[in-house]
């Protein structure tokens, strides 16, 4: 049995990464009886998705790597997405930096991930390069992630904001209710879909639907995180019914 920790920083508000995450991977004993894993949280406080408590949360960040350093995890991942976005470009690359010199202080060689990164990495890897998007942000701060991915070299071709600012009430959207929303994206040049591009909307139960009824590629910030994590494990990147980018082809 290899057993695994895996560690995520997230908002004190945020309720689905500590959902589909774990949903991913424990849907994968069937397939890998052999793995085993473990789930460990660090929480940054934050209530509302403004940009000033992103970039007031965002501090807390060292914090709860070090926290997470102390547990001795396998992995850890910044799991949110817009507060890195928010930052300015390839700010992930920097914050990742950060929190990685801060666990090593700490005696621990504990890779550190963020959703942002992730999402991006993920997409290159894919080598899509016009995507279209759904976020439950302020349209203004659906602009700021915009020009985070298009500054990746990643064109955005269509997106929605759905406008919801309490982080609570983003994590109880109906993730079925994606597949509207869907429906409604202008695709056509689109390489592939990020029906969720935020960490907080749950988006899983509705991934594969949405793939096979668009015929497009559709992965979440939630979808490109386990990605990374399995590759940084060294572990095969497959998930049962969680979209092209786990299908194992990659």
């Amino acid at each position: 049995m290899k057993n695994f920790r895996i560690g995520q920083i997230v908002p004190s508000s945020n309720t689905t990464m500590e959902t589909e995450i774990p949903a991913m991977l424990t849907s994968r004993y069937p397939l890998f009886p052999e793995e085993h894993f473990t789930f460990h949280s660090a929480r940054m406080r934050m209530m509302h998705v403004s940009p000033e408590e992103l970039k007031k949360m965002d501090i807390d960040s060292d914090r709860c790597a070090l926290e997470l350093s102390d547990a001795r995890v396998d992995v850890m991942a910044y799991a949110c997405l817009v507060a890195i976005m928010c930052q300015g470009a390839g700010y992930h690359k920097v914050s990742q930096e950060r929190l990685k010199n801060t666990v090593s202080a700490n005696q621990s060689n504990a890779p550190v991930l963020s959703s942002a990164g992730a999402l991006i990495d993920s997409l290159n890897l894919l080598d899509y390069k016009k995507i279209a998007i759904i976020t439950p942000y302020m349209k203004p701060l659906t602009q700021q992630v915009i020009d985070y991915i298009e500054a990746a070299g990643i064109e955005v071709v269509d997106s929605i904001s759905l406008q919801v600012s309490d982080n609570l009430e983003v994590g109880r959207l109906d993730p079925m209710n994606l597949v509207g929303y869907a429906d409604k994206l202008n695709i056509g040049q689109a390489d592939g879909v990020v029906l969720s591009c935020c960490v907080q909307m749950p988006s899983l139960p509705a991934i594969q639907l949405v793939q096979d009824r668009l015929e497009k590629p559709v992965l979440s910030a939630s979808i490109a995180t386990v990605y990374q994590m399995l590759k940084t494990l060294g572990l095969e990147a497959r998930v049962p019914n969680a979209g092209h980018l786990l299908s194992g082809a990659f």
